[in-house]
């Protein structure tokens, strides 16, 4: 009988133990290879060719949702599965669209875990018809606004983005025909209703809300 290979990717060693020996007592399942970080196992899964990756959600220099997503670009034979500590919609979604074919919880009992290896293995899906009703409800509503960033009036946004461009109050001031002492309260009402403390602050909030 051909074996399921299986790649682990975990920044804990003692996860990864746990793996590793749960993995060694079904004889259909091999363990071909295992990392720690994200950039490790970008390097050892096209040599190693894995039928099945399992990818921790959250890594020091990433996450097993950019693994995935890298991984499925150009091994799409290689399923993948999330395997994290977080269960929340946002981590769900970025994962459904990397390509996963599944995405469970760390506190999954050993054999369903192998259960959901074997599934993933043989092209099944491991996401319930919920699961799957809330990222089309997702994708029809489009990208998550921050209310955070919902809160802002039109103006607001405007001087947002010059802010994000790198402007100063002064230029900001010339672009809109708006005197700099207006722009400063401007800008002082868009920290206090983000939470922020400065401007370099906002403009990286912007850049991370254009990116998701």
């Amino acid at each position: 009988m051909e074996k399921i290979r299986v790649f682990v990717l975990d920044d804990h060693e003692i996860v990864r133990n746990g793996l590793r020996q749960t993995l060694a007592r079904h004889d259909d399942i091999e363990l071909v290879g295992e990392a720690g970080l994200a950039a490790e196992a970008l390097r050892r899964i096209p040599a190693l060719r894995p039928d099945v990756a399992v990818l921790d959600g959250r890594l020091p220099d990433g996450s097993g949702i950019d693994v995935c997503r890298e991984v499925r670009s150009t091994l799409p034979d290689v399923a993948c599965l999330i395997l994290t500590s977080y269960d929340d919609d946002e981590a769900l979604f970025s994962a459904i669209m990397a390509g996963a074919a599944g995405y469970v919880l760390k506190e999954i009992r050993g054999n369903d875990l192998v259960g959901a290896i074997r599934a993933v293995a043989s092209g099944q899906s491991l996401l319930a018809p919920s699961v799957t009703r809330r990222v089309l409800e997702r994708l029809r509503e489009g990208p998550h606004e921050d209310p955070a960033l919902a809160s802002l009036n039109q103006r607001e946004r405007e001087i947002l983005q010059l802010i994000a461009d790198g402007l100063t109050n002064r230029q900001i001031g010339t672009r809109l025909g708006l005197s700099e002492k207006t722009v400063k309260n401007y800008v002082s009402s868009i920290l206090e209703k983000l939470g922020l403390a400065s401007r370099t602050q906002a403009a990286v909030y912007l850049l991370k809300q254009a990116g998701e």
